[in-house]
């Protein structure tokens, strides 16, 4: 049972997490229905930012949120505005193979800048400890304040979104560009504050999870496969999809620890011999194609 109740923890944590790499895919998504292939690459940065600001400075890196998220609103705006408006006037596989070539940049920039061994924080106010808070549950403090700093963004952008006049012309532009056009909203800019705001949540979750996950310039390919299967599952231009769709995802990669614990429980053999930690990515993948066959729509749907 201890096994159990450690693993749903550890699911809900880290599907917290994920809900906020997903958020700004989801959100650039809905705004522009283009998808963005470099999404990961985004977080790359947004987790060497936060590890370098951390080392340069000395300040605790939970304090560093502030410059990643700078740094990906300023890299999200200049990635459209030198970028992106150019490819929308192209055919869609344009727009894929062009956010797939800008993937591919970032990358090989990162590369030559900081090198291929992974790097990782060694200090900080919360890195390291942990929560025993009983019946076999033991909470990192890391991941307990990335979750709940996750949670606080994914309840900023809702509010900004459907609280204040620029998330309403947001909100119109995605509905209706060329009549949110005509009534006086500078799409353009709504564009690019889309791009701005995708890319300052998905570097700020990098600056999170830089706390007890080592960057390296490939860390990317990894969570731009977990945020397409987040936002698919929880339906490509949805906010509130991508929060509980990464509960789920969040979940399926604790598969290893409900594994060990049917095995132990039940006095399973055969189940012990697999290693089934080797293959916490693939169920991702799995479960990407599944919800692709099933429900291509996702638990909220597209956006109309």
């Amino acid at each position: 049972m201890d096994i159990l109740l450690g693993s749903i923890a550890s699911g809900i944590l880290l599907g917290m997490v994920l809900s906020l790499v997903a958020l700004g895919l989801t959100i650039i998504f809905g705004l522009m229905d283009i998808v963005n292939f470099a999404h990961g690459e985004f977080l790359m940065i947004g987790m060497y930012t936060g590890l370098l600001t951390a080392q340069a400075t000395g300040l605790d890196p939970l304090l560093t949120l502030p410059v990643a998220a700078g740094v990906g609103f300023l890299l999200g705006v200049l990635c459209y505005g030198g970028f992106v408006k150019y490819l929308l006037r192209g055919p869609m596989i344009a727009q894929l193979l062009g956010t797939f070539g800008l993937m591919l940049v970032l990358r090989n920039i990162a590369l030559l800048l900081f090198g291929s061994e992974d790097r990782a924080l060694h200090h900080g106010l919360l890195v390291g400890k942990s929560f025993d808070v009983g019946m076999g549950i033991i909470i990192s403090a890391t991941k307990l304040a990335v979750a709940v700093l996750a949670v606080l963004s994914f309840v900023g952008v809702w509010l900004l979104m459907n609280r204040t006049k620029i998330g309403k012309a947001l909100t119109a532009t995605a509905l209706n560009r060329q009549g949110a056009r005509y009534m006086g909203i500078p799409t353009e800019r709504m564009n690019a504050l889309a791009w701005g705001i995708g890319g300052a949540t998905v570097t700020i979750a990098g600056a999170l999870i830089v706390n007890f996950w080592s960057v390296n310039p490939y860390v990317g390919l990894i969570f731009t496969m977990i945020a397409f299967t987040v936002v698919a599952l929880g339906g490509f231009g949805s906010v509130p999809g991508a929060f509980f769709a990464g509960l789920v995802v969040g979940f399926i990669m604790e598969i290893p620890g409900f594994w060990d614990f049917f095995a132990i429980t039940f006095d399973i053999g055969w189940m012990d011999a697999v290693p089934m930690t080797s293959f916490k990515y693939t169920w991702i993948y799995v479960s990407y194609f599944v919800i692709m066959l099933i429900s291509p729509r996702g638990l909220f749907g597209w956006k109309q």
